[in-house]
């Protein structure tokens, strides 16, 4: 499935993947990957966020960055 929006963002040994993406029915959802070395391996985690969470979802993690930063 290709990705409407994509970035990607290297940070030490992971890089982390943000993309944005339309389901089969046509709704569009938020994909944040990580990929990050294990040794050898290569491991990938996923979370993906339904267009009706996403707004909320953004406003959570703006509140933590402001924690993060203070």
């Amino acid at each position: 499935m290709d990705a409407i929006y994509s970035k990607s963002i290297k940070a030490g040994k992971s890089t982390y993947f943000i993309d944005v993406k339309e389901a089969k029915n046509g709704n569009k959802y938020l994909s944040i990957c990580e990929s990050r070395f294990d040794g050898e391996e290569r491991k990938r985690s996923y979370l993906n966020v339904f267009g009706e969470n996403v707004e909320k979802f953004r406003e959570a993690i703006d509140e933590a960055a402001g924690v993060c930063s203070s």
